[in-house]
């Protein structure tokens, strides 16, 4: 034990020592700058603002600071075709040069889809459902039906149109909806003398609607007509029709 305490003393432990320590400096050293090296650590880019630009802007912006791109699109009806919507990474994001940034660029076409199929859902559902295809929720009429909120008809661009029918994204869709009152009858109201414009305000008041129309002899001017005849008639007979009747009406200049 004295011997190895002796050797501890000697120069040539210390100087065993130091070679040791120096050994494993240069180790790390090397190490350290090799990582550097390989790594390109402490040199890199910003990652630049493109969010907002034209894919073409945007392009030019990447390719001078020395990074690559990938892109992929969607559809946002409200945002200008053409330009990123979103970049991954962030900008002021530090990464090294040659990195892939990727973009988001919003589709210049608008994209179709098929309508769905919500005849006699309710008016949530529906809406639900057209919403969930992006489209969106037009006007909503009512007419007489005995179910309340329900979807009898839907259209698009004034037509009437059909499940599976193909339609623009984003498109309106108008509902006719029951009101729950299909087994109520009403008064048949007296159209005989009025205009067609008048009768139409008095089918109104009275839920009822135009059927056909007939002109009788030569008719020059169809504002000024009246109404000669209408079907049904209010007779002795029948003087009440169910919610939503069509009445037929003919027209003409003569005065009866």
């Amino acid at each position: 034990m004295s011997k190895f305490i002796d050797y501890l003393k000697t120069k040539s432990f210390r100087n065993n020592i130091l070679a040791a320590i120096g050994t494993v400096f240069a180790l790390l050293l090397i190490a350290f700058f090799s990582l550097r090296y390989y790594t390109k650590h402490g040199e890199g880019l910003n990652v630049p603002m493109v969010k907002g630009l034209s894919f073409e802007q945007a392009v030019k912006k990447l390719e001078d600071a020395g990074l690559k791109y990938e892109v992929d699109s969607v559809f946002i009806m409200d945002q200008p075709a053409g330009i990123v919507i979103d970049q991954d990474p962030d900008p002021n994001t530090f990464v090294k040069d040659n990195r892939t940034i990727y973009l988001t660029i919003n589709a210049g076409k608008t994209p179709n889809t098929k309508f769905p199929d919500i005849a006699f859902k309710t008016l949530r559902e529906a809406q639900a459902i057209i919403e969930s295809s992006r489209l969106k929720l037009g006007d909503t009429t009512y007419k007489p039906d005995v179910s309340r909120d329900v979807v009898l008809e839907a259209s698009f661009g004034g037509q009437p149109i059909a499940a599976g029918q193909i339609v623009p994204v984003g498109s309106r869709i108008n509902l006719v909806l029951g009101d729950g009152r299909g087994n109520e009858e009403v008064d048949i109201p007296q159209l005989m003398g009025l205009t067609m414009d008048e009768a139409k305000f008095s089918l109104r008041g009275s839920n009822l609607s135009l059927g056909n129309i007939i002109y009788e002899g030569p008719v020059t001017d169809s504002a000024a007509a009246i109404i000669i005849k209408q079907d049904p008639m209010l007779v002795d007979s029948l003087t009440k029709v169910p919610l939503g009747t069509k009445i037929n009406i003919t027209l003409s200049n003569k005065q009866q």
